[in-house]
Order: structure tokens, then sequence, then C-alpha cells
């Protein structure tokens, strides 16, 4: 890691010993949620969002973490649900086109203007839907990857920012698809919305400590050089942070992540069973069994998925060496994001001093919460 260009402090909002809060009850059952959504569907809910391109992940402050899948795509689904209770795909209205979420093969999420886009506003608006958030107003801070954040001279890009900002806020409406048991859902709408950068946000789940009678800051922590390496669908984002102060120059985004081993999987599939398309349910359960079924008969290709996966890893490594060096000045370096769970075994003894997050998904989704509670402005009017 190189010291010479670190940001000021001040960029970060001073993190100081806050009031002692009470602890959420993280033991609420969906019925019990429900039932609070129906007495009360004025009351505004915090919400931390990771909004990635692979999955979208929410932190709640009842303590429930949910992700779907970034699976959507533009146009009607197509398909007429007889039971309700069985429908898997979504529709939602958003600036005059509407959009099929769910379980779908859906449209890539990887380009530069997918946090701004109509297809971002449905996903999104389906998880606050499957998080029974329905008929509420919600307070959200959200993510960009650190390169889409920043500069390479730690200013901000202000203007994305706003975008993203603004772009959330724009009014999504759930369509009723028909069936014998339709119903009209109620939308989730944004009241506020605040955005950091992504693996920023994990720092703060690492150093805001929620415990039975409030919370506290973790003053190792709080004075700890620490680097985050955040390995998402897309991205994979480099933060270190020294004195609450962001050291730019070892800190950026590389375009490389677990979206890239799925793609080349599928057109090692393709090659080799003669296939012009893969469906991307398909696609993704050989992901995870290392087995695709095709034509009524299932075929291992576990091999292309971890040759694909070590191609990845290797991508990652020479990347984080740039970043951190061999991180002889760091004391921490802590691995987040769903990639660092699915390659945990790859990323052994990178560092003496690394470790893998508690849940490493959520970890993103968890720091945005707690910037939420604890840190950011935001309106008074909220639970």
């Amino acid at each position: 890691m190189q010291n010479s260009q670190r940001e000021n402090a001040r960029e970060l909002p001073p993190l100081s010993a806050p009031q002692t809060a009470a602890e959420p009850d993280v033991g609420a059952s969906l019925e019990e949620v429900s039932a609070a959504n129906h007495d009360d569907n004025m009351t505004v809910i915090q919400v931390g969002l990771d909004d990635g391109y692979a999955y979208t992940k929410l932190a709640l402050a009842d303590g429930r973490l949910i992700a779907i899948p970034s699976r959507g795509r533009i146009g009607q689904a197509g398909i007429t649900w007889m039971d309700s209770a069985q429908q898997q795909i979504f529709e939602y209205d958003t600036e005059g086109s509407r959009y099929a979420v769910g379980q779908i093969d859906g449209e890539s999420t990887c380009y530069d203007g997918y946090p701004i886009s109509g297809l971002h506003r449905a996903i999104v608006q389906h998880a606050f839907q499957e998080a029974m958030l329905a008929g509420h107003s919600v307070h959200v801070v959200s993510g960009l990857p650190v390169s889409a954040f920043y500069f390479k001279d730690g200013q901000k890009r202000e203007q994305a920012i706003g975008l993203k900002r603004e772009s959330l806020k724009i009014p999504v409406q759930p369509v009723s698809t028909g069936g014998l048991y339709a119903t009209q859902r109620l939308p989730v709408a944004v009241a506020f919305h605040e955005v950091i950068p992504e693996a920023l946000a994990a720092w703060y789940d690492q150093v805001i400590r929620q415990r039975a009678d409030g919370i506290a800051l973790d003053a190792r922590l709080l004075e700890a050089s620490m680097a985050i390496v955040d390995i998402g669908g897309r991205t994979t984002d480099y933060v270190v942070v020294q004195d609450q102060g962001i050291v730019h120059r070892s800190s950026g985004s590389l375009t490389r992540g677990l979206l890239d081993v799925q793609a080349q999987v599928a057109r090692e599939i393709q090659k080799r069973f003669d296939l012009e398309t893969l469906g991307e349910q398909t696609l993704a359960a050989a992901m995870s069994s290392g087995s695709v079924r095709l034509h009524g008969r299932a075929h291992d290709v576990s091999e292309l998925v971890k040759a694909a996966q070590h191609e990845l890893v290797v991508q990652i490594h020479a990347e984080t060496r740039r970043q951190l060096g061999m991180g002889a000045e760091l004391d921490t370096v802590v691995f987040v994001g769903g990639g660092s769970a699915a390659l945990a075994e790859h990323l052994a003894d990178w560092f003496p001093q690394q470790r893998i997050a508690e849940h490493p998904g959520f970890a993103n989704a968890r720091g945005m919460l707690k910037y939420l509670q604890y840190v950011c402005e935001e309106p008074t009017s909220r639970n």
C-alpha cells in the first residue's frame, strides 16, 4: 500500500460515540411484519440497499436480510397466473415502460447505465415487494462502485451520484397480471436516497457494532489501517481507510466479478453442446450444481466452472497486489461481497492479517443501513 495520497478525513462523516439506541427486533416473523405493515402503512422504513449487478440485497432495521437475483427484462412476462401464490414473474411500470422481474431469462445488467435505468428501478421495487414493504415510504442508502463514485484524484463524481440518487425516486407501479386470485399491489415510494461507495459501506459495517444495549464503535478497528476487498457481480472494489480517511492511491475498481465466470461458463457450454443460446436459469443451476440438464439428461460441467473461477481469481489476485502490494502497512484486510463467499477457498493466505466478513454478501447492505441510521443526515420522519 502506498501512503502519500490520502483523502482528508473530513471527506468521511466523522464517527463519534452515538446515543444508545434500542436493539432492533430481529425475531419478527413474516406474519408479524405483514400485520405491522397493515396497521401502519404510512411509517417510513430505513433500508440498506446493495443493488448489485448479480443480486439485489436489502438490510432492514428489524434484522431481516433479503436477496433476489437482479434479473428482469423490458416488456410483459406473457404469462397469466391461475394461482397468485404460485406467481414467479412480476410486472412493473415506470416512465411509460413495462418490465418483467423474477424467475425469468433476463437482460444483462452489465452496462454503465444500469444503476439509473428503468430495469434497475423495477428490480429494486421487486426487492421491496419481496420484503413486504408494499404501501410504505422508504429512506434508502445505496452505493456505486468506487471508480464510479470517485475520479482518480479523489474528487466525487457529483453528476453520476446525483443521477443515481434521483433515478431511484422515480415512481414504479406494480402491475396486476390477472389470474383467478390477482390483487393489486401497492407501490413502495423512495422518499429519501443517499449514495456512498460500495466497499466503503462494508467499512461502516465493520466499525459500527450493534449490541444488546444499543450500538458502539469498535475503537480498535476505527483506528486501524483497513483494506476492504469487495468481490461482486460485475466489479471488484478496493477501499483502504486510515485514520477515517480514504487512501485513494490504494482504492479503486476492477471491472471483473462473478458474472464474468457465468459468461465464460455459458460460452463453454454452448461450444461443447453446440447450442445457440443458454437460458439464464439453466446457467444459474449449472453454476450452483456443476451439472447442466440438456435434452433430458444431466451433464457434468464442474471442470468448466472451476476453470472460469480460476481465471477470475488470477485476475483479482493480480489487481489486489497492484492496489495493496503485500499489505505490510495494513492492520487488517477484509474480504466482502458474494464473490468472497463463492471463491473463499481460492482467497486463503493472500495476507497474514486477512479475514472474510460474516455473511460477506450482505456486508455492504448492512453497512449502508448503519450509515443511514447513525451517520447520514436524513429527514426526521422515519422508522
